[in-house]
């Protein structure tokens, strides 16, 4: 697939693109390489896009993900667009439990996002930090207090039961 030429069609609305491009992620129409190329030098909006398409992608299979471009996801938890905050989280999200030696710089910065202004960003930081809990007993014996910490100053109801789910399944397990 011609990463550029979708992503320049002016015909297309920005949804339509990434209801291309994820189906063609799964498929192995487009490679992972491929890309992490081209969203290496992409604008914001269009890199957005791709990770979102990234998105639903692991959503499905999260298996799909190799390690440069979970690296490549990692990095952009530190951008400047909350879009590109957001839909990293959910992307490692999907992901963490297959990368669960390589979580260190990842769980930093969702903790950063998680005082973030925007809802989102920290509802997506709240997602992930709850997928990457659950994944072994060295990571919930670190992150654990944190995360009851972020949970009571959380503001938003519907971010802090993310949190309060997670916690609750920890101690059970």
């Amino acid at each position: 697939m011609d990463l550029r030429g979708l992503f320049s069609d002016k015909t297309k609305k920005n949804k339509e693109k990434i209801e291309i491009l994820f189906p063609a992620i799964l498929n192995g129409e487009v490679f992972t390489g491929d890309l992490l190329t081209f969203v290496s030098s992409a604008k914001d909006p269009v890199k957005a896009d791709c990770i979102e398409a990234l998105e639903f992608a692991t959503k499905i299979n999260s298996e799909i993900l190799d390690k440069d471009l979970f690296e490549f996801i990692v990095k952009n938890l530190s951008e400047k667009a909350p879009r590109i905050k957001w839909e990293s989280a959910k992307v490692i999200g999907n992901t963490a439990r297959h990368f669960s030696d390589n979580l260190d710089e990842a769980i930093a910065k969702l903790i950063e996002n998680t005082s973030h202004e925007g809802t989102v960003v920290r509802w997506s930081a709240a997602f992930a930090l709850s997928e990457i809990l659950p994944i072994n007993q060295q990571l919930k014996s670190r992150l654990l207090s944190t995360l009851k910490d972020i949970s009571e100053k959380e503001e938003k109801n519907s971010i802090k039961k993310i949190y309060q789910k997670a916690i609750k399944l920890a101690e059970k397990g």
